[in-house]
């Protein structure tokens, strides 16, 4: 019997389409990069020499040690519920802030484009960004931590809420609305079964990316573990940093590992029917609800906060209008395009090294299982490390400047770009490998004919979302001195010139919005 492998079809105008835009691309992002690379004095010998100065420097923090244990372990603690608190705080906020910014339940189309106006805004800013602000109007402590948190997660719960709102399917509300019900009768009743799943999925994931940016927040003094990571660093007590590091690293890794068996446990029926799967989500909110009660608790801080913090914070926040943009002038203007500059090397430097490993990655392309499991196991090592620990790294190995935060994102690029890489493989169309198979082809083969035309539009497109993050985390590089538009957010803030860094604020706004509705407009034309 012979069997004929239908190849999947896309619409012809669809392939046209990427027949020049992927070329054109291309031929864009190698100009920009090397524009880029010439303004930032960055050339690839750079991060061969880096890489060498950071063993180095690894070198002379070995043996790791942990002192002061318990205060390590408490400071630890304190920013695991720093994370679950703050994304607890942003999905209150996003479920109603969901149903206005959804078309579809929107009450008013004004109402619609405010409320996506908060959401692009939350998203647009970075978490540390906000960190810093809040530290300044409210003080050195746990709370400005969790509020930027909160704020930062409204921009992707929110979204990726009123998304799922408006994907829901109209007959269950025409029912309920037959019935007579009022608007909130018929969002609960007929809207909310509908998007659970996809909320939960979304809930589980952020408190997975809360916690890695959580680690940092000491940094500026706003709580956690990255305190006691920066105190070590400044005083060059290297093994006690390196110690700090791992202990970062074993949380990040055993919340990722507990993040997946969430999620499976959540949103995968399980084989025991419907009334065990209703027993594990709610023991799991019982647990949930337990948690940020004790957070209160564990971390001393008056539920009264969070509201008592806006006074002060608006006080502040005042204070940056109107913007200064004449007081920095030239070095506001140098200052942005170096922060681009190094979103774009960075990329660019990830993509090369992202597309072998997560190839490698790939469990239905990858030559071998034990080459499999060292590809994802090194994916999931450069994850659970934050860009901004790098960048630290990175400075204290080679100086500062761009090159340090060049480096240190490009090597932080493999841990995203790497494990999208290794999912968009896995997702194609087994019947081009099975083809080249038989007609003897080797793996290269497999990869040159049969993988990489298929995987090319989603790298393009995760490369593109790829640029969008890393031009939003350069932004913050200047704080640890890793170049960049941060350093002068940062340095306006300590002297108190809070006009300058409104300027700053609405440069970073405009420069991140910008890049994002490009790139989601590329990604929009590859589909």
């Amino acid at each position: 019997m012979t069997v004929t492998l239908e190849p999947k079809t896309e619409p012809p105008h669809t392939e046209s389409r990427r027949r020049w835009l992927l070329p054109s691309l291309g031929a864009i992002a190698v100009v920009l990069t090397l524009l880029s690379a010439g303004y930032i004095d960055f050339a690839p010998a750079a991060l061969v020499d880096g890489l060498e100065d950071v063993q180095r420097l690894l070198g002379r923090m070995l043996p790791p040690r942990v002192d002061d244990t318990g205060r390590i372990v408490s400071l630890a603690f304190d920013t695991l519920l720093m994370a679950v608190l703050g994304t607890v705080l942003a999905a209150i906020v996003s479920v109603p802030l969901a149903f206005l910014a959804a078309r579809n339940t929107t009450p008013h189309p004004i109402v619609y484009s405010v409320a996506r106006a908060i959401i692009t805004f939350c998203r647009a800013m970075p978490d540390l960004l906000f960190a810093v602000l809040f530290v300044r109007a409210l003080g050195i402590g746990v709370l400005p931590g969790i509020l930027a948190l909160a704020l930062h997660s409204i921009g992707m719960l929110g979204k990726l809420f009123a998304d799922a709102i408006e994907e829901a399917d109209s007959g269950p509300r025409e029912a309920v609305r037959a019935t007579g019900v009022g608007y909130v009768r018929e969002m609960i009743n007929a809207v909310v079964p509908q998007v659970v799943p996809a909320w939960i999925a979304a809930f589980v994931y952020r408190i997975d990316i809360n916690l890695r940016m959580s680690v940092v927040l000491g940094f500026v003094g706003a709580g956690g573990i990255g305190f006691a990571l920066q105190d070590a660093l400044r005083g060059l007590i290297y093994p006690r940093a390196l110690g700090i590091v791992l202990v970062i690293l074993a949380i990040i890794a055993a919340m990722e590992l507990a993040a997946i068996l969430l999620r499976r446990m959540l949103l995968v029926p399980s084989a025991a029917g419907p009334a065990r799967d209703r027993a594990m989500k709610m023991g799991a909110s019982a647990v949930l609800i337990v948690t940020t009660i004790a957070s209160f608790v564990v971390l001393e801080l008056d539920p009264r906060s969070l509201f008592t913090w806006i006074g002060p914070s608006i006080e502040v926040f005042g204070r940056m209008v109107p913007p200064d943009f004449s007081s920095l002038g030239a070095d506001l203007v140098d200052a942005t395009v170096q922060t681009i500059a190094i979103g774009i090397v960075a990329t660019a430097i990830g993509i090369v090294l992202s597309i072998p490993v997560g190839i490698l990655a790939a469990r239905n392309v990858t030559p071998h299982p034990v080459v499999y499991w060292l590809a994802r196991s090194w994916i999931l090592l450069v994850r659970a490390v934050p860009e901004l620990i790098l960048a630290v790294v990175f400075v204290a190995a080679l100086g500062l400047g761009p090159v340090a935060g060049t480096c240190a994102l490009a090597i932080g690029s493999v841990g995203f770009l790497g494990k999208l890489v290794a999912d968009a493989v896995e997702e194609i169309d087994s019947g081009p490998l099975e083809a080249v198979s038989s007609v003897g082809g080797g793996w290269w083969n497999k990869i040159v004919n049969a993988v990489v035309p298929q995987a090319v539009p989603s790298i393009v497109g995760s490369s593109l979302y790829l640029l969008d993050v890393n031009i939003r985390t350069s932004t913050i590089l200047g704080i640890v001195g890793a170049g960049g538009i941060g350093f002068l957010l940062f340095e306006s803030i300590r002297t108190l010139n809070f006009d300058v860094a409104g300027a700053i604020v609405l440069v970073i706004f405009v420069v991140v919005y910008a890049v994002e509705r490009i790139s989601g407009w590329i990604r929009s034309l590859l589909v």
